[in-house]
């Protein structure tokens, strides 16, 4: 398939040139593959030369980071319009982890990158770069604040680690390639089992936080 090039100009704001440039990867990413993408490839779509795209994105790596980001942020918009729903902090972890590795794993981008063959890739752009950490942060600091506030949760721990905790939890989730039915009960009772009274006053059984 020949690779085709856009008349496509970029923006003079260089917040919305580096959207642009984002848009175009995604494109192309979904066209021939992560691994067989190449700024080249990443350029031509856009409508500019390989050192432009260099020049708002340092490398590959950055490049694919910031649309990670730029995705989460899209689907945090939704998720958090969802929690809003929920009345409790158990029903709250609970939905909303079910809900955000289930739409995220209907994400094109998301679902490339969280596929078995690029799992080697993904880990040290999410996971060792402390950028999972920090787009769970954003994600789930005001429903744990909230949660501290209601006395749902415990107040002893890091916030910033139960962010980490979290952020681990969906990671193991989006990969698991058996976790394809949001409605399963089974995915349900595990996280109230075992992720849930991870946050809970030790008073507090897991049972008991249904309510």
């Amino acid at each position: 398939m020949a690779r085709r090039k856009t008349g496509n100009v970029l923006s003079e704001d260089v917040d919305e040139a580096r959207k642009q440039i984002m848009v175009a990867a995604e494109k192309v990413f979904q066209r021939y593959g992560i691994s067989k993408t190449t700024m080249d490839d990443i350029g031509r779509e856009a409508g500019v030369s390989r050192p432009t795209v260099y020049r708002y994105f340092g490398d590959r790596d950055t490049l694919i980071s910031a649309i990670i980001e730029r995705r989460s942020r899209m689907l945090f918009a939704k998720a958090r319009k969802f929690l809003q729903e929920r009345d409790s902090f158990a029903d709250q972890l609970v939905e909303g982890l079910i809900f955000l590795v289930d739409r995220g794993r209907r994400d094109p981008l998301i679902r490339i990158l969280v596929s078995p063959e690029h799992m080697q890739m993904a880990e040290p752009l999410v996971g060792a770069s402390g950028l999972a950490a920090r787009l769970t942060a954003e994600m789930w600091g005001p429903v744990i604040e909230q949660a501290m506030e209601r006395g749902e949760i415990r107040t002893d721990l890091d916030r910033e680690k139960m962010a980490e905790w979290i952020a681990f939890v969906q990671f193991i989730l989006v990969g698991r390639l058996d976790f394809d039915r949001p409605d399963d009960p089974e995915h349900r009772e595990m996280l109230r089992n075992f992720v849930l009274p991870s946050f809970l006053p030790s008073a507090v059984p897991a049972d008991s936080a249904k309510a």
